[in-house]
Parts: C-alpha cells; sequence; structure tokens
C-alpha cells in the first residue's frame, strides 16, 4: 500500500475508518464501516457519495470545437461534431480489428473537449490522443479531484450548493460553484441512479466531501458497492466486460454509435477498425454480452465457464462480471454467448465448484435505471 498514489481524499478515507486496497495503482476505498450491502441500499434510496479521482481527466483544445472534434472522431466511433454545448456523451477507442481499447465519457465545453477516461488507462490513453490528434493540444488535468453523488437525493443535496444542480438534465454538463470551488459537473454517473460527477480542485476536494457528507442523506461508498450497483444497471467495467477481444457489436454497445457515423451515414467510419465494427453492426456479430440470473442465492463471478447444457462437452461463453445483487435480491452476472442462445428466458448452465448450475439470459439492465431526462 506505501508504493501506491493517493488521491486528494485519501486522508479523509481513512478518518471515516475506510478499508484501503490497491485499485489502478491507487489506494481506494472498498467499503467503510456501513458495510458493502448498507452502501449499496442507501445509494438507491437517499445518496452516495464516490470518490473516483484515480480516473484520468483531460482537456482537448484546437483552434475551434470543431477542428477538436473532427480530430477526435477519427480515434472514437460515435458523433463528436453534432454534440450539443454543455453536453457530454458515452463513447470508446477502438483498435484496427474493432476491438475496444477504453471506453469514456466525453463533454463539448463550447472551446474544448472534455474527457474522462478509466483510471487503468489513462497513460495509454493520453499518449494515443497525443500520437494521433494533429492539431489538437491534449493537458492531463492533474489538480482536481473526481467526486461522484449518485442516488435519488443527489439533486437536494447539490441543489442546496449550488440552486442550477437542480437545472441540469441527464448528460448536462455546467460549471457550478459548490462551497466556493469552481466545479465542472455532469449530470451522469456508473450507478443506474440519478446523479452527478464533480471535477472539483485537489485544495478544494476534501471540503466539498465533507459538506455533502454532512447531509443526513449522503454517505460515502466504496469501490464494492460501485460495483454491484454498476452491475445491476448492466453497465460494463473496462478490462473485465469490455476489452481489446469484445467489439462494440458483441458488447451490445452498438447504440452509442450515431447514425451519422454508421455506414451510409455524412461521416461514416473513420475510425480504427471501421470495417469491422460497421460490419458486425450492419451483420450481425457472432456472440454478445447478456444479462444473466443464476438460480439460488450463490452468486457466479468472473471466470465461470457457461454451457449450453448440464452434460455438455465444450463451453460456449464466460461470465464477464458477477456478484450479489441487493436490490435485485440475488445473484446477477453478465457474460458473452453465442447469438443462438441470447434470447431472454434460454436455459444455460455455469461449473461452478465442479457443479453445472442453471443460469437464465434475460435483458439488462436489471434494475432500470433511474436518470433524469
Amino acid at each position: 500500500m506505501t508504493d501506491l498514489l493517493h488521491t486528494p481524499l485519501y486522508d479523509l478515507h481513512a478518518d471515516l475508518g475506510a478499508r484501503m486496497v490497491p485499485f489502478a495503482g491507487y489506494a481506494m476505498p472498498v467499503q467503510y464501516p456501513l458495510g458493502v450491502m448498507g452502501e449499496h441500499t442507501h445509494t438507491r434510496e437517499k445518496a452516495g457519495l464516490f470518490d473516483v479521482s484515480h480516473m484520468g481527466q483531460v482537456i482537448l483544445k484546437a483552434d475551434t470545437f470543431e477542428a477538436a472534434a473532427r480530430a477526435l472522431e477519427t480515434l472514437v466511433p460515435v458523433d463528436i461534431l453534432g454534440l450539443g454545448p454543455d453536453r457530454q456523451r458515452y463513447g470508446f477507442f477502438t483498435d484496427d480489428k474493432g476491438g475496444i481499447t477504453d471506453d469514456l465519457m466525453l463533454a463539448n465545453r463550447g472551446d474544448h473537449i472534455f474527457v474522462v477516461v478509466n483510471a487503468a488507462c489513462k497513460a495509454a490513453d493520453i499518449d494515443h490522443m497525443k500520437a494521433h490528434l494533429d492539431g489538437v493540444e491534449v493537458t492531463e488535468i492533474t489538480d482536481r479531484a473526481l467526486l461522484a453523488l449518485q442516488g435519488p437525493s443527489a439533486e437536494k443535496v447539490l441543489a442546496a450548493l449550488d440552486p442550477k444542480a437542480a437545472e441540469m438534465r441527464f448528460m448536462d454538463v455546467a460549471t457550478l460553484t459548490l462551497c466556493g470551488a469552481e466545479c465542472w459537473v455532469s449530470r451522469s454517473g456508473y450507478t443506474g441512479e440519478d446523479g452527478y460527477e464533480i471535477s472539483v480542485p485537489a485544495a478544494q476536494a476534501s471540503d466539498l466531501a465533507k459538506a455533502l457528507l454532512a447531509h443526513v442523506d449522503v454517505e460515502a461508498i466504496g469501490l464494492g458497492a460501485r460495483d454491484s450497483l454498476r452491475l445491476e444497471a448492466g453497465l460494463c467495467l473496462y478490462g473485465h466486460d469490455i476489452d481489446t477481444s469484445t467489439t462494440p457489436a458483441q458488447a451490445n454497445l452498438g447504440w452509442a454509435i450515431q447514425k451519422v457515423r454508421r455506414a451510409g451515414g455524412a461521416r461514416t467510419g473513420g475510425f480504427p477498425g471501421a470495417e469491422a465494427v460497421l460490419g458486425e453492426l450492419f451483420g450481425g456479430a457472432e456472440r454478445k454480452r447478456v444479462g444473466l440470473l443464476p438460480e439460488g442465492r450463490a452468486p457466479m463471478r468472473e471466470g465461470v465457464e457457461l454451457f449450453a447444457t448440464a452434460d455438455s462437452d465444450a463451453a460456449i461463453g464466460q461470465i464477464t462480471s458477477g456478484t450479489f445483487g441487493p436490490t435485485r435480491g440475488g445473484p446477477v452476472a453478465m457474460g458473452y454467448l453465442p447469438m443462438e442462445h441470447t434470447t431472454p428466458g434460454t436455459t444455460i448452465f455455469g461449473e461452478l465448484r465442479g457443479k453445472r448450475l442453471p443460469l437464465t439470459v434475460c435483458a439488462l439492465p436489471f434494475v432500470p435505471a433511474k436518470f433524469k431526462r
């Protein structure tokens, strides 16, 4: 733990009694005294505060937003040029074979694009952008923390600090003043709940976090509950549910590629692996990420092999994420299956401790999203 990086909230985590673990090179809180189940339920019912300062924050700036957007579209297969001012969009980098090298959030801030990338990939992502975005200044932001306030009480909690927070809708981005700090805020998150992600100057992060935690509805939430929340919401974790071996169509992320970037669109292709990516979107992939409901109470976790029948010789797929879903009231999982086995209601089998146990294929998400549209 002594060799790990610390976020600006490290001391606060210690004061709150967090159990710290290594994650993507950082010492991060996996849970607090409330416990993973309690933290999960509190976020669903009220509001949870997450430290996600390990994520990468990057500003892309060119002579115009259009120039920066056109450049980034050579690396990301989504419509950036058509993204409205102060709006955010989900996207991903692809490689020459159509595999996903990272997923990200990007926002139109008028004179620049603000990008948030995954912690484990941020160094490679930044190098990738610097190498390939001609005419674009790529600046990593290293003096700001990143907080996520998630749950049905998030709006009233944040609006008490700046009323403009209540005016934002899902995927809006704004600059708010919170406890005297200039914060870059998006109405988005990684839990399926309404909420916000807040980029705050590092020197003021602890004061802001303490002010949010002072509200009766807010509890500190660790990585354990963050994982169960995002899995119930059917959201991918990079390096597990998506990676260079998965394409957007296989990952069931085709919705993130707008018509203008698809075959026949005004700006079709032009990104790494476009032929493979667009070909699968048009003709279909051989496999797909699906939701899975194991029978009983025992979770089936990442790496469990999946079989068509209880006595099949060869595995047909594998679980990529699995845990107990407190809101769902039972185990939930995601994994990849051949297309002929992806119809909701299909029964397949997972091998757990030498036994073949049934799972039911189901639609995602497991818990309906509650974003404020």
